[in-house]
């Protein structure tokens, strides 16, 4: 069988497989240049990237739990600016594209934010975060409520003509009625899921194990949580998505390909192997070798056949 076809297209941003990274696990790029072949991606998100610098919370704001990690780190990041003028530069030396993480406090900075990068050469899509809390309506988090996510998406669209992938927090009642209201309000595809709201207990000191108390819960343990809320939204909705949660190996990623992801992003599976996404590429290469499937394209949404 000739090399099967891995190039997956979402929303315009044109993916040479279906494998990026997931925002917050992979910095800007340069941190694991010495371990893998960022040409090989198909695509990098970056770190979430916010107006100004961030320093994030207090430590600690890491703690494993089995099967996963819980993260509170608080948005940590240089700027805009910075990441304009340092870390970008590095990245346009490679063969990817770049898919820049936005996150703010208000409508208005995701809006500024969006103005900002919207012609600066090798930016090829935003992800925006919409898990950021509101200061505007007492710290509710913009994607709890799908009036104030289509706000924040309808504010970026107006401000940038750049794909828009917004990412859906699985904290809600119904992730597919969020999903209706930032499709509606323009989103050009969906990343999905972020982190799941939790905390742990360190009981020799009797205290919440995080400084913030609750963090994000990520890595194999939300995987079936994942996979089921990309199969509902692949089902109401013909929008491209990004299929993330739990993603260590290539078998996982490919029950989100076929539960309906164009693509996927591996995320903490980094923190322990630093070439996980090099294994997952090549092993969903090697899948379709053996399954005599010449085009991922086939795959995607396979099981609801």
């Amino acid at each position: 069988m000739a090399k099967p076809n891995l190039a997956v297209n979402v929303a315009g941003i044109r993916m040479k497989n279906p494998v990026t990274t997931a925002s917050g696990t992979f910095g800007f790029g340069s941190e694991y240049a010495p371990f893998v072949d960022l040409n090989r991606l198909g695509a990098i998100v970056v770190k979430g990237i916010t107006l100004l610098p961030r320093q994030g919370n207090p430590p600690p704001r890491i703690v494993e739990t089995p099967a996963g990690i819980l993260n509170a780190i608080g948005l940590q990041n240089p700027g805009v600016d910075h990441f304009i003028e340092v870390a970008l530069p590095y990245l346009r030396q490679f063969d990817l594209p770049v898919i820049v993480n936005i996150a703010g406090d208000t409508v208005e900075d995701y809006a500024a934010l969006a103005a900002r990068l919207d012609e600066v050469p090798g930016v090829a899509g935003l992800e925006v975060n919409i898990s950021c809390p509101n200061v505007k309506k007492g710290g509710l988090a913009f994607g709890a409520d799908p009036d104030s996510a289509a706000a924040v998406v309808r504010a970026v669209k107006g401000a940038t003509r750049l794909p828009v992938v917004v990412k859906l927090s699985p904290n809600v009642t119904s992730i597919v009625r969020l999903a209706e209201a930032v499709v509606e309000a323009g989103a050009d595809a969906l990343s999905m899921i972020n982190t799941l709201l939790g905390m742990a207990i360190d009981i020799r000191r009797r205290c919440p194990a995080l400084a913030n108390v609750m963090g994000g819960l990520s890595g194999p343990a939300i995987r079936p949580v994942a996979v089921r809320a990309v199969w509902q939204v692949y089902q109401a909705l013909k929008v491209p998505i990004v299929g993330m949660g739990g993603i260590v190996t290539a078998e996982d990623a490919l029950e989100f390909i076929m539960a309906g992801a164009t693509a996927v992003a591996v995320g903490t599976a980094n923190f322990i192997n630093p070439r996980a996404t090099m294994d997952i590429i090549d092993g969903i290469e090697r899948f379709l070798v053996e399954e005599g499937v010449p085009d991922i394209q086939e795959l995607i949404g396979a099981a609801h056949m």
